[in-house]
């Protein structure tokens, strides 16, 4: 099949699947539960806050039963839970009392893990350049603070304190490059959503067009052949009752033919019933000589000469065919005047399938009679899905409908 096809249904499969399924899945069982109640996540980070913050602040409380350190670490779990909403206020907050703490107290780095998770956040909501500004400003207190701590928190030793100014930039460093990191796989999977959503919207228009192309090649076909089976009918009722009875059988079977074709092209449309109504309406073995034989009996003059060897054994392209053929020759039948001799030439060559239509009659093609336009628009649309192309117009005399398609090779 031709590229254009296989892109066709490539995206109409692609739509048929939920992208937020597909994600829900890859994220797991604990990861769905905190994504859905995103409240229990954050009350999860301001338990693990306390839990990591508390043994220090007992430490740097118990020597000046400072327990207002503790209330401050209480405070600021609290506080947390606001992460969502205000990240960069929160971490203003914690940078400016995480310099207090170490200078009025023996604890040191006390906030130090509610810092990470607000600088976090703010790489989570923000571009990667400010997150970084942000980093670099709330570094500033902290860094002085160990500067100007009291000696004897280091022992005086500054190789301690240079450790400790590295330790603190290298975690927000990091703390930053991860919220960067789940910043662009969540862009990444908004524009993989947004690309679904966009093939779906495409894949709808396109089975939309499909359908409404059937509709148009099984209703402009079916009436065209109807009309004219019931006029010659109304010819011939009164001099030969017994052909007139032959017409009004072959109007009949038309009838029922184009019913059936119909309930095809509807039943995948109605829900529920997608999976058992076929995707297109396939003619059976055979039905190109029978669709030849109709347009005998409704009364084109038809000529039918067939080259080459017979076409491939694939229900997409003999469909393709099929309603080429049933589209130029509907068209004859319904417009053309006067006609004395209708062509029809299939041949095939190496890789390459020649459809070709053409009549003597006087059309009326540039009357308001034509119609929409969607049979010459589906057969230009039809050949374009194998690799080939449509001339169609005026010739003298009459019209030509010549139509060149690719064979897929085997395989596709």
């Amino acid at each position: 099949m031709s590229s254009s096809s296989l892109v066709k249904e490539t995206t109409e499969r692609t739509a048929a699947v939920s992208f937020t399924e597909i994600n829900e899945r890859r994220r797991g069982p604990i990861r769905r539960y905190f994504h859905r109640h995103p409240r229990m996540m954050d009350l999860l980070v301001s338990i693990i806050f306390v839990l990591g913050s508390l043994p220090n602040a007992f430490v740097g409380s118990s020597t000046g039963q400072q327990w207002w350190l503790i209330g401050l670490v209480i405070l600021a779990a609290g506080v947390l839970m606001f992460r969502r909403y205000a990240p960069i206020l929160i971490l203003v907050a914690l940078s400016a009392a995480e310099p207090l703490i170490t200078l009025l107290s023996d604890a040191t780095l006390s906030f130090e893990i509610g810092i990470w998770i607000c600088l976090y956040c703010v790489a989570l909501q923000f571009p990667a350049r400010t997150a970084f500004v942000v980093m670099a400003l709330s570094s500033i207190p902290n860094v002085g603070s160990i500067w100007v701590a009291p000696q004897e928190l280091f022992d005086g030793d500054p190789i301690l304190m240079l450790v400790m100014v590295g330790f603190i930039l290298l975690t927000y460093f990091i703390a930053v490059g991860i919220g960067i990191t789940v910043r662009r796989d969540r862009q990444h999977e908004r524009e993989l959503a947004n690309w679904a959503e966009r093939n779906e919207r495409l894949a709808s228009a396109n089975e939309r067009n499909r359908i409404a192309r059937e509709m148009h090649d099984v209703v402009a076909h079916s009436l065209s052949v109807m009309i004219a089976l019931s006029d010659g009918a109304g010819v011939v009722v009164r001099k030969n009752p017994d052909r007139a009875g032959e017409v009004l059988s072959e109007l009949s079977a038309a009838g029922r033919t184009a019913l059936a074709d119909m309930r095809r092209v509807l039943g995948v449309l109605r829900e529920g019933e997608g999976a058992a109504a076929p995707r297109e309406p396939q003619p059976v073995t055979g039905s190109l000589a029978s669709l030849l034989d109709g347009f005998r009996l409704a009364g084109l003059p038809l000529k039918v000469v067939a080259k080459g060897r017979a076409l491939p054994e694939l229900q997409g392209f003999q469909l393709t065919v099929y309603r080429i053929v049933q589209e130029s020759l509907t068209n004859v039948l319904r417009y053309a005047k006067g006609v004395s001799t209708v062509e029809v030439l299939i041949e095939r060559e190496a890789n390459m399938v020649r459809i070709r239509v053409t009549d003597d009659g006087a059309g009326a093609l540039d009357e308001e009679s034509v119609g929409s336009g969607q049979g010459i628009n589906g057969i230009h649309e039809r050949a374009a899905i194998y690799g080939g192309r449509a001339v169609i117009g005026p010739r003298a005399p009459g019209w030509r409908v010549d139509v060149t398609l690719v064979v897929p090779a085997e395989g596709e």
